[in-house]
């Protein structure tokens, strides 16, 4: 029988949707918008949690300074989650930038434009042999 999730699992994907949902509706900054949550690790005694966030805008300095928007509310963010989760820590909130999302976004353009450019190539090469016969 596989091992069911621990403890700090299940609390980081509670944590996980609520600072969604908190940074949805709650963070009126125009400087941070369009941001995801991909991932949270929470330590072991529940005190800390790194939130890995995602930007629609992958510019370096807008992602900067996102983050740093959102590292300097994380008291705020932290109080809001505080009255939506009964616990009785409520972790240290860090933010930090997560490109996995925008990475794998770019390798996929690059699949689908070899894919493309093998296609228009291989039709090149159909219609010189088919002029031939």
């Amino acid at each position: 029988m596989g091992k069911d999730f621990s403890r700090t699992d299940r609390v980081g994907q509670q944590y996980q949707r609520e600072i969604a949902m908190i940074l949805q509706r709650e963070i009126k900054d125009p400087r941070v918008s369009m941001v995801t949550v991909s991932d949270i690790e929470v330590s072991r005694d529940l005190a800390y949690a790194k939130v890995f966030v995602t930007f629609f805008n992958d510019d370096e300095a807008y992602v900067t300074t996102a983050l740093k928007v959102l590292n300097d509310a994380s008291g705020f963010i932290r109080s809001l989650l505080g009255k939506r989760v009964r616990a009785r820590v409520m972790p240290e909130l860090r933010f930090v930038h997560d490109p996995s999302l925008n990475e794998g976004i770019r390798m996929s353009r690059l699949v689908d434009e070899a894919i493309r450019r093998d296609t228009h190539r291989d039709d090149a090469g159909d219609k010189d042999s088919n002029g031939d016969d």
